[in-house]
């Protein structure tokens, strides 16, 4: 990768390990299906009167639109529901990039090297440092099975969710804003009928009627940096490089969310979860430089 496209995927994953802490001070005053709908709205509105639609069949921009947006985050927030705590989840959901790369050998037939099995396999096991050390600070009894299921079930969306980019992006020369805008029309219906199933309209009503700046600010940060800025940057990435090589950077979110979440809401690290982080940042680093030890080592 080069240097600009190195600084841009670190941006996004500042952007998306935040992205928890927003998501934590909306749901303060909004429930979690409406606070996703009002999203996704903000995505498409105004922006859908100032960019094209994308010159793709109907089927992929509803497949993108319920795979990445609705099916990522209905199954997120059903999970959070049933008891899945939303830092906990922030790290389970990262199993994306397992899923990601997987889908990319099966389906694309991108190959895999060592360095990419390795580096996969060493950050897996940070992630399940600090998803062990979560489970820890929980209650007697610990996560709901369901809830865990749930959870990996929206990292699937997500996963699928890049594959469906990738494939849309191959034979196509599309305008990643415009995917990304005109797909979010998909996930606005469902949503906003979940909140209504789920969450009723006196909790509805009451949340827009009460609405303060902070829930506001929370949106515009949900609506325009964490979607609109961060998926047309990580659906650009992936186009231009290999799965292998960008999706595993996510599993950085989780560290950055951990730090975010100690600084702006004074959450105390554990000596458990920095391993873990460091970890991760140790898989990610052979699975992106160790291929080239074995370039070189050729070389000599």
């Amino acid at each position: 990768m080069s240097f600009r496209d190195t600084l841009l995927a670190l941006c996004v994953i500042v952007a998306w390990g935040v992205n928890f802490v927003i998501i934590k001070v909306g749901l303060h005053t909004m429930p979690p299906f409406l606070l996703a709908g009002l999203r996704f709205a903000l995505v498409v509105f105004p922006a859908i009167f100032f960019v094209k639609a994308p010159k793709i069949q109907l089927r992929w921009l509803v497949a993108y639109g319920m795979t990445i947006s609705f099916g990522q985050f209905a199954f997120l927030f059903m999970a959070i529901k049933m008891g899945m705590p939303a830092g906990l989840a922030s790290l389970v959901i990262q199993a994306q990039a397992f899923f990601t790369i997987l889908l990319g050998a099966l389906i694309l037939g991108e190959k895999l090297k060592w360095n990419h099995i390795t580096g996969i396999f060493i950050a897996a096991i940070g992630l399940f440092m600090l998803a062990a050390a979560g489970v820890q600070g929980q209650v007697a009894g610990g996560i709901r099975l369901t809830a865990m299921m749930l959870t990996l079930a929206a990292a699937l969306s997500w996963g699928v969710g890049n594959i469906t980019n990738k494939v849309i992006m191959r034979d196509r020369q599309v305008p990643i804003i415009s995917l990304v805008v005109w797909s979010a029309l998909v996930p606005i219906v469902p949503f906003f009928a979940c909140s209504w199933l789920f969450e009723g309209k006196a909790a509805i009503s009451y949340s827009l009627l009460n609405i303060n700046g902070q829930t506001i600010l929370a949106l515009i940060y949900l609506a325009f940096v964490a979607t609109i800025l961060s998926y047309a940057i990580w659906g650009t990435l992936l186009v231009r490089y290999e799965t292998w090589r960008i999706a595993p950077l996510s599993l950085l979110v989780p560290v950055v969310g951990i730090l975010s979440a100690a600084l702006i809401l004074g959450e105390e690290l554990s000596s458990q979860q920095l391993i873990g982080a460091l970890i991760i940042i140790a898989g990610l680093l052979v699975n992106v430089f160790g291929g080239l030890l074995t370039s070189n080592r050729r070389a000599y």
